[in-house]
């Protein structure tokens, strides 16, 4: 039981492990995400929906949203944001890896009869010969990223923009990481069921990594037929670093928001969003 316990209270180098597609392919675990993406009241997997209507009214306005803008969505989930847009004469492209969530997409699609390009696809792997005028990664998805797969979404990112193209994305603050606190927990069926439709039991470790300005939650989870590990790793950023992680892929930061909304920035967010073109 000792080596058992030390084994769940290991902490891993940042980004030693990866098990995003556990979260989102596994079936059971992604039909319960898509129930978060679709509760209207909530911020979890997806913004409420008065947010995401005022964000794609911002949107539509900043950019110039018209029937002639070529848009795609990174991470697009059940397409909240893909159909809004759609339904203002863009044409949309979404992508997710979740079959869940693009079979939704699909659906609530075709009944309003818009014609939205879905792909069910990890993002990382997405290839087209297109272009677009808007690129779009909301919900911090960029933060759950490795440096490794971060530098390759950058480069592909600018693979897809035209001359005067622009990229949308949100990220957590070093404010929101400087509220974090490493903590061990242990809990019976934690987040109401959300890991199993069986019983289980979740280890629940947070850790900090100053230097990187790396936070992991990290799941261990006892069920009566097996074992698993999921982790959930989150970089946070300043913008001056972001920045500078956008440039070594050829691409610069040219407006700064408090959200992806359009509200004013402020220093003291816990996220921020910016606006980043091909240098």
């Amino acid at each position: 039981m000792f080596d058992k316990l030390e084994q769940i209270n290991e902490r891993p180098s940042p980004f030693q492990y990866y098990t995003n597609e556990e979260l989102w392919t596994n079936d059971y675990t992604s039909s319960k995400m898509l129930e978060y993406h679709l509760n209207e009241s909530i911020d979890v997997a997806s913004r409420n929906r008065n947010f995401i209507n005022r964000s794609v009214d911002w949107i539509v306005a900043h950019f110039g949203v018209n029937k002639d803008t070529a848009i795609v969505d990174f991470g697009c989930g059940p397409g909240l944001y893909t159909i809004a847009l759609a339904e203002r004469g863009a044409r949309v492209t979404g992508i997710d890896f979740s079959e869940n969530s693009i079979k939704y997409a699909r659906n609530a699609a075709s009944r309003r009869d818009l014609n939205i390009d879905y792909v069910m696809r990890n993002y990382l792997e997405f290839q087209t010969d297109k272009t677009f005028d808007l690129i779009l990664m909301i919900m911090c998805d960029f933060c759950a990223l490795s440096p490794d797969q971060r530098a390759t979404l950058l480069s592909k990112f600018r693979s897809l923009m035209k001359p005067g193209s622009a990229l949308l994305l949100d990220v957590y603050s070093l404010k929101a990481f400087d509220k974090k606190e490493e903590s061990a927990t242990y809990e019976f069926n934690q987040l109401n069921g959300f890991w199993s439709d069986e019983d289980y039991y979740c280890f629940v470790n947070i850790f900090k990594y100053d230097k990187e300005k790396v936070v992991l939650d990290k799941y261990t989870i006892f069920e009566p037929s097996r074992e698993r590990l999921i982790f959930n790793w989150l970089q946070y950023y300043d913008v001056d670093t972001l920045d500078r992680e956008f440039k070594q892929k050829g691409l610069s930061i040219k407006e700064t928001f408090l959200n992806v909304a359009g509200d004013p920035f402020s220093p003291e967010s816990e996220e921020f969003a910016v606006v980043a073109m091909r240098s």
